[in-house]
Protein backbone atom coordinates (compact mmCIF):
# COMPACT_ATOMS: atom_id res chain seq x y z
CA UNK A 1 0.00 0.00 0.00
CA UNK A 2 2.91 2.47 0.42
CA UNK A 3 4.48 2.03 -2.63
CA UNK A 4 0.90 3.18 -4.03
CA UNK A 5 1.09 5.85 -1.73
CA UNK A 6 4.50 7.13 -2.85
CA UNK A 7 3.89 6.54 -6.94
CA UNK A 8 0.79 8.31 -6.51
CA UNK A 9 2.49 11.15 -4.76
CA UNK A 10 5.05 11.43 -7.12
CA UNK A 11 2.49 11.58 -10.37
CA UNK A 12 1.28 14.34 -8.55
CA UNK A 13 4.80 15.89 -7.77
CA UNK A 14 5.59 15.54 -12.14
CA UNK A 15 2.09 17.09 -12.90
CA UNK A 16 2.84 20.03 -10.56
CA UNK A 17 6.12 20.25 -12.33
CA UNK A 18 4.88 19.78 -15.75
CA UNK A 19 2.37 23.32 -14.97
CA UNK A 20 4.95 24.86 -13.91
CA UNK A 21 7.64 24.07 -17.03
CA UNK A 22 6.52 27.08 -19.29
CA UNK A 23 6.61 29.54 -16.06
CA UNK A 24 10.33 28.31 -15.13
CA UNK A 25 11.60 28.35 -19.05
CA UNK A 26 10.71 31.82 -19.19
CA UNK A 27 12.85 33.00 -16.40
CA UNK A 28 15.51 31.36 -17.02
CA UNK A 29 15.57 32.51 -21.08
CA UNK A 30 15.05 36.05 -18.99
CA UNK A 31 17.81 35.60 -16.71
CA UNK A 32 20.06 33.63 -19.68
CA UNK A 33 19.49 36.86 -21.68
CA UNK A 34 20.48 39.16 -18.90
CA UNK A 35 23.85 37.73 -19.13
CA UNK A 36 23.89 37.53 -22.90
CA UNK A 37 24.04 41.42 -22.61
CA UNK A 38 25.95 41.80 -20.21
CA UNK A 39 28.85 39.44 -21.93
CA UNK A 40 28.04 41.27 -25.34
CA UNK A 41 28.38 44.22 -23.58
CA UNK A 42 32.06 43.38 -21.62
CA UNK A 43 33.14 42.07 -25.14
CA UNK A 44 32.08 45.81 -27.18
CA UNK A 45 34.84 48.67 -27.51
CA UNK A 46 35.83 50.70 -25.90
CA UNK A 47 37.46 48.38 -23.59
CA UNK A 48 39.69 48.77 -20.99
CA UNK A 49 43.17 49.98 -22.50
CA UNK A 50 42.11 49.75 -26.06
CA UNK A 51 40.09 53.14 -27.40
CA UNK A 52 41.29 52.25 -31.12
CA UNK A 53 38.07 52.75 -33.63
CA UNK A 54 36.56 55.63 -35.06
CA UNK A 55 32.66 55.00 -33.93
CA UNK A 56 33.45 53.06 -30.70
CA UNK A 57 34.55 55.67 -28.43
CA UNK A 58 31.51 56.61 -27.21
CA UNK A 59 30.15 53.80 -26.01
CA UNK A 60 26.76 53.83 -28.18
CA UNK A 61 27.71 50.73 -29.35
CA UNK A 62 28.25 48.83 -25.71
CA UNK A 63 24.80 50.78 -25.02
CA UNK A 64 22.67 49.37 -27.87
CA UNK A 65 22.80 45.89 -26.55
CA UNK A 66 20.82 46.92 -23.52
CA UNK A 67 18.16 48.85 -25.29
CA UNK A 68 18.02 47.03 -28.47
CA UNK A 69 17.84 43.69 -27.31
CA UNK A 70 14.37 42.05 -25.85
CA UNK A 71 14.49 40.87 -22.66
CA UNK A 72 11.20 39.87 -22.03
CA UNK A 73 10.27 36.27 -22.98
CA UNK A 74 7.51 35.74 -25.63
CA UNK A 75 6.14 32.01 -25.53
CA UNK A 76 4.86 31.24 -29.05
CA UNK A 77 3.75 27.79 -28.86
CA UNK A 78 6.39 25.19 -27.48
CA UNK A 79 9.00 28.20 -27.85
CA UNK A 80 10.30 30.62 -25.37
CA UNK A 81 12.08 33.69 -27.18
CA UNK A 82 14.26 36.34 -26.10
CA UNK A 83 16.93 38.34 -28.51
CA UNK A 84 20.51 39.97 -28.05
CA UNK A 85 20.47 42.55 -30.76
CA UNK A 86 22.49 45.55 -31.78
CA UNK A 87 20.77 47.82 -33.93
CA UNK A 88 23.69 50.40 -34.82
CA UNK A 89 24.37 49.99 -38.34
CA UNK A 90 28.32 49.35 -38.22
CA UNK A 91 27.81 47.03 -34.97
CA UNK A 92 28.22 43.85 -37.89
CA UNK A 93 31.57 44.92 -39.21
CA UNK A 94 32.56 45.81 -35.07
CA UNK A 95 31.18 41.85 -34.47
CA UNK A 96 32.62 40.26 -37.50
CA UNK A 97 35.72 41.99 -38.95
CA UNK A 98 35.93 43.78 -42.17
CA UNK A 99 38.47 45.27 -44.77
CA UNK A 100 39.75 48.48 -45.13
CA UNK A 101 40.37 49.72 -48.47
CA UNK A 102 42.04 53.10 -48.77
CA UNK A 103 39.16 55.68 -49.04
CA UNK A 104 38.43 59.40 -48.35
CA UNK A 105 36.15 59.90 -45.47
CA UNK A 106 34.57 63.56 -45.57
CA UNK A 107 34.75 65.13 -41.69
CA UNK A 108 37.20 63.11 -40.22
CA UNK A 109 40.06 64.66 -39.00
CA UNK A 110 42.74 64.59 -35.69
CA UNK A 111 41.74 67.10 -33.03
CA UNK A 112 44.87 69.18 -32.98
CA UNK A 113 44.22 69.81 -29.18
CA UNK A 114 43.61 66.48 -28.13
CA UNK A 115 45.76 64.53 -31.19
CA UNK A 116 42.50 62.33 -30.98
CA UNK A 117 41.04 60.55 -34.38
CA UNK A 118 37.32 62.85 -34.62
CA UNK A 119 34.53 63.04 -36.86
CA UNK A 120 32.09 65.99 -37.57
CA UNK A 121 29.88 65.44 -40.69
CA UNK A 122 29.90 69.46 -40.55
CA UNK A 123 33.27 69.93 -41.23
CA UNK A 124 34.88 71.08 -44.43
CA UNK A 125 37.68 68.38 -44.17
CA UNK A 126 38.10 65.12 -44.15
CA UNK A 127 41.15 62.36 -44.75
CA UNK A 128 42.05 59.48 -46.22
CA UNK A 129 41.72 56.39 -44.22
CA UNK A 130 42.93 52.69 -44.90
CA UNK A 131 46.39 53.05 -45.25
CA UNK A 132 48.02 51.43 -43.09
CA UNK A 133 45.35 48.56 -41.84
CA UNK A 134 44.22 46.12 -44.40
CA UNK A 135 41.84 43.51 -41.90
CA UNK A 136 40.26 44.81 -39.10
CA UNK A 137 39.57 41.59 -37.04
CA UNK A 138 36.06 40.95 -35.15
CA UNK A 139 35.64 41.15 -31.31
CA UNK A 140 32.64 38.73 -31.64
CA UNK A 141 30.69 40.66 -29.29
CA UNK A 142 27.57 38.58 -30.05
CA UNK A 143 29.41 35.05 -29.78
CA UNK A 144 30.21 35.68 -26.05
CA UNK A 145 26.51 36.60 -25.52
CA UNK A 146 25.59 33.30 -27.19
CA UNK A 147 28.25 31.73 -24.79
CA UNK A 148 27.10 33.21 -21.82
CA UNK A 149 23.14 32.72 -22.61
CA UNK A 150 23.84 28.96 -23.17
CA UNK A 151 25.81 28.36 -19.97
CA UNK A 152 23.23 30.30 -18.25
CA UNK A 153 20.33 28.08 -19.68
CA UNK A 154 22.20 24.79 -18.57
CA UNK A 155 23.12 25.98 -15.44
CA UNK A 156 19.70 27.25 -14.23
CA UNK A 157 17.62 24.98 -15.35
CA UNK A 158 19.69 22.56 -13.67
CA UNK A 159 18.44 24.65 -10.40
CA UNK A 160 15.18 24.96 -11.16
CA UNK A 161 14.61 21.43 -12.40
CA UNK A 162 15.90 20.22 -8.91
CA UNK A 163 14.04 22.65 -6.93
CA UNK A 164 10.42 21.36 -9.04
CA UNK A 165 11.30 17.85 -8.13
CA UNK A 166 11.84 18.38 -4.38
Amino acid sequence: MSFTVSLQQRIQQLKKAQEDVPRVLAEVAKDATLRAIEAATDATPPTAGDLRGTNTRSGELKQHWATDSKTEPQIKGNKVETELRNNLNYASYVNNGHRMDQHFVPGLYINEDSGLLEYNPNKDEGMVVGTKTKYVKGKFMADKGKKAYEKTVLSELDKKIRGLME
